[in-house]
Parts: C-alpha cells; structure tokens; sequence
C-alpha cells in the first residue's frame, strides 16, 4: 500500500526525512502529503533546497502559494496550525510523523488521531506510556495494528541499543557507562545567552565542550529491564556541526577478547542489524561519517579490552541523518504491512 504521510514540525529532522527519502530506493510506497511548519513558504523551500551539512537537495524543487512541488509530487504547506485544525483527515493521513519537538505525550498524540491521522510516530523518546518506541533490529518485530502512537526513540538510543543488545546476547552485561560526544544543535546558542532555568543550555556552543543533560539511561533501562541500575550516561556537546560518537564502558558477565568484540558485532551487522549498524576498520574522524545512513558505526581501531570483561567501544552516527533513516524504516515496515 501508498503509505500517506505528513511531517508535523519542519526542522533538522523534518528535512532530513524528506530528504533521505529521496536518497533512497525503497521508499516508492511513501507520500509525503502535508507539512505543518510556522514559516513562509519560500522559506521552506530554500531550506529544503540547501542544506549547511547535507548539501543541495537531489532533484528538482519549487514552491507556489501553499504547495512544495518536489520530483513532480506536490506537498501542502499548513502554516504551523493546532491539533484542532489539522485537516488529517481530509487529506487522507496515514501517518504523521511528529518532529515539531513538542513533549512527546499521548494527549499531544491524540490532537493528531483526532483529527484523522491513523498513527503518529515521535522523533523522540516521548512518554513511556506510548503503545511502542521502535529501534529496528531489535524490537520492530513487536508492532501490532491497533499500536497507534509509536515512538523512534532518540539518535543515542539507537546508536546505543543494537550494540548492547548484540554485547549482551553473547557475553553478559553487569554495567554500561557510555558518555554522549554530540555536535552542537539549534537549542544552543551561538554566544552565551540566558537559557531559563538550564544554565549549560546557555553557554556559547561555538567555542567550549558543554556538558548536557541526558534521559539516556532512563531509555536504555526501559528498552532493556536486564539493564535496570547497571546503566549511567553523560551528555557532552562540542562545537562541530555534525556527526556525533559514543564512548562506551562495559562490563561483561563473561570472558571476552577483542577479537570475539569484533566477531559479535560483526555477526550483529550481517544479521539482525544489516543496515542499521556497521564496523569500520581504517583510522577516521567524525566528518567521515556525515551523510552515513547507519544508527551505529563501530570503530574497530578504538576497541579495548581490560581484564577479560572490560570492554571500551567508540560508536560514530550521524545524529540527523541516521536516525532520519530509521524512522523512515519504520514507515516503510508500516507501509509493507499495516496489519502487524
């Protein structure tokens, strides 16, 4: 089935998505129908057309009044309306995916299906209370139809998850540390500025390694009950503009060597997370990495062992554009079968 999509909120990750849809060719059984995004049309369109850490859009683009006409398919323009006045149903919605970064909650989710959207998928971790927050590989085989409000969880999350997952399943974990090296994002600003009651949030993201807050672990415990109390995360923001890393500490209930590190992972890569996580052997830096569609690349150069249990991992993503990828997996998962 054409699977009718409208993206609520048209920023780094509403573009992305639009975008990577158009990198793609799988994603035939996708329409983008609608964007509600509180800017001028021509402003849409020229942030659509050009694009700091993706590039020039791959295809032909124009805007006329309330329509973004892209590769011939023409999208409507809603001005930034409430949940009240969405036209869903009119328009025949399928899905929204919902990246205004709004709090992610089931009342926020309902204006949607209230107004004739069949699902809404979150670009955050949102509310525990949703029907499911999907990372593919590991948990997407659980989506049932009657879940309607769904979650893609976070960029970390799944950078993070398949690599526990995949740790955990052949050697055990007793502990996880992992700290979060993240490029600057547009909730920073560029000199310090007061930021409300987050006085990190209110440094200048241009010229420091800012620490941040971080749910991360919260995330990880829900996704992973073996993990409850064994995982603590840190949040660091540097002044890059994209490609993020993850350091990561574990503990293994059993013994291990670099090698069978890499065997496991490698294994994962080639099985349950074929496309979703990767290995990388040559000696990179982050910009390598910007534009990759992965959650996850693992950077066998950095891998570590301690004493037979400690592990220490390095992790590059794309945090736009992986995780764009992802959810865009969950809506062609959808689209190839809205009955599971």
């Amino acid at each position: 089935m054409t699977l009718r999509i409208a993206i609520n909120g048209y920023g780094r990750i509403g573009r992305s998505l639009l975008r990577a849809a158009h990198h793609r060719d799988d994603t035939a059984g996708l329409e983008f129908v609608a964007i509600n995004e509180p800017a001028p049309a021509q402003a849409i369109a020229h942030l659509t057309r050009y694009d700091s850490q993706h590039g020039r859009f791959p295809g032909t683009l124009a805007v006329a009044e309330d329509t973004l006409n892209v590769a011939g398919h023409s999208i409507k323009l809603l001005p930034g309306l409430p949940g009240s006045a969405l036209p869903w149903q009119t328009l025949g919605v399928d899905l929204v995916m919902e990246c205004s970064g709004q709090p992610g909650t089931r009342a926020s989710a309902h204006e949607h299906l209230d107004a004739g959207a069949t699902r809404v998928l979150f670009s955050q971790p949102a509310a525990a209370d949703v029907d499911l927050t999907l990372i593919m590989g590991f948990n997407h085989s659980e989506r049932r139809a009657e879940q309607r409000i769904l979650s893609a969880g976070s960029c970390t999350t799944n950078a993070l998850i398949p690599v526990l997952d995949a740790i955990e399943t052949d050697f055990g974990l007793q502990r996880v540390a992992s700290t979060t090296i993240h490029a600057a994002m547009n909730d920073q600003p560029v000199s310090d500025g007061f930021a409300g009651d987050d006085l990190h949030r209110s440094r200048s993201a241009l010229n420091a390694v800012i620490p941040m807050p971080t749910a991360l672990a919260r995330g990880v415990s829900r996704l992973m009950p073996t993990l409850d109390g064994k995982v603590e995360c840190l949040h660091l923001r540097v002044p890059t503009t994209t490609v993020s890393a993850l350091d990561l500490t574990l503990e293994t209930t059993h013994r291990t060597t670099v090698q069978a590190i890499i065997e496991t992972l490698k294994n994962a890569c080639a099985g349950r997370y074929h496309q979703v996580m990767d290995l990388c052997d040559d000696p990179v830096s982050s910009v390598d990495f910007a534009h990759d569609p992965h959650s996850a690349v693992i950077d066998t150069t950095q891998i570590r062992v301690i004493d037979d249990h400690w592990v220490k991992l390095v992790c590059w993503f794309d945090n736009e554009w992986g995780f764009a990828n992802r959810m865009l997996d969950i809506a062609i998962a959808i689209a190839n079968d809205p009955s599971a």
